[in-house]
């Protein structure tokens, strides 16, 4: 979810293959929700193995990342880590949604509704530990680093963008650009034909790309008050003013400057936008990683995925076929540099 800020962005289509040469750092929990939402049976059903285990996830890890690798594109995924106090909030409305959509997938399954159960069904997505740690396994089999953030992954995968160890970040929220990401690339994980919730439409999702510097440029303002009219909108971590939408927000900002002015003349109530502003300008990130990638370990990809999970022997090499081509490709390329 996040905070709002799409009506102040100017984002720029592209093609996956406009990326290629270009570290990316992904929000790995944002990926495998994207996932676990997509990826299931027409009823709504997620992809199970033969013990029940939940593959969704799994299944649009290999073949996304795949689609990646064989373009150019070096993923690095960033997972979260303890979330900070003031966002037990918002986890807490999450489950409830999650919960009571639940009980309308189940309803609309038992009315033959399959339309409305699809939709139900992935707005009930739930991620666990066990799958977090399965994603985790199969990212070292396919030679894909990750970083565990010790907060927000949102929050790291800014900071190392911002450090230039990578070139953008990949995530579906604008919090990466309150975060100070100088890149966000949307849509990255989901590119492709999608068919839009209850109509018989299908669209073309491409990339996006959205740079901080021309949103801040456009609308006059520093990074700084880009914090504050998050903070007003509302985020993850405060409910923000009542009424107050991300053009108003932007109005009061521009006019008053901060937060702090803005009350003075404003009878509002962003909630602690100190504590707010900080978990954004000085976030709790780490520069304890190394990011190398290298070709997949077939043998132990096809071991976990095809012996333990019921997946497609044909699918998967298909997969690491590919990106071996691509590591082939590059390590060629790099050869061919020195002659």
């Amino acid at each position: 979810m996040g905070v709002d800020l799409s009506p102040l962005v100017e984002a720029h289509e592209r093609e996956l293959k406009d990326f290629t040469g270009k570290k990316i750092a992904i929000d790995g929990y944002n990926a495998l929700y994207q996932f676990l939402s997509i990826i299931r049976q027409p009823d709504g059903t997620p992809l199970r193995d033969r013990e029940g285990r939940i593959t969704s996830h799994l299944a649009g890890l290999l073949y996304r990342t795949a689609n990646m690798v064989e373009v150019g594109i070096r993923p690095v995924y960033v997972f979260d880590g303890k979330p900070p106090e003031e966002k037990q909030a918002t986890i807490e409305e999450r489950r409830e949604i999650r919960e009571k959509a639940l009980e309308e997938w189940q309803m609309a399954l038992a009315a033959g509704d399959m339309e409305t159960a699809r939709t139900k069904a992935q707005q009930s997505s739930r991620l666990t530990k066990d799958m977090v740690a399965d994603a985790k396994q199969l990212l070292r089999h396919l030679g894909i680093p990750y970083v565990d953030a010790p907060s927000e992954g949102e929050a790291q995968a800014s900071h190392m963008a911002k450090k230039g160890d990578v070139w953008a970040v990949g995530s579906q929220d604008y919090d990466c650009l309150v975060f100070g990401a100088p890149i966000l690339v949307r849509n990255l994980t989901v590119t492709g034909r999608r068919k839009l919730p209850r109509k018989k439409v299908y669209v073309e999702v491409r990339p996006e790309e959205i740079h901080l510097d021309e949103v801040l440029k456009k609308h006059g303002i520093t990074w700084e008050q880009l914090v504050d009219i998050a903070i007003l909108v509302g985020t993850d971590f405060n409910p923000g003013v009542k009424g107050v939408g991300p053009k108003t927000a932007l109005k009061l900002i521009k006019e008053h400057g901060n937060i702090e002015k803005a009350l003075e003349k404003k009878e509002m109530d962003p909630g602690d936008f100190n504590r707010v502003r900080e978990i954004f300008m000085k976030p709790n990130v780490t520069d304890d990683y190394s990011l190398e990638w290298r070709p997949p370990d077939r043998q132990a990809v096809t071991s976990f995925l095809c012996g333990q999970r019921d997946f497609s022997e044909t699918r998967v090499s298909g997969a690491l076929d590919r990106m071996e081509q691509a590591y082939e490709k590059n390590k060629q390329a790099s050869l061919d540099r020195w002659f």
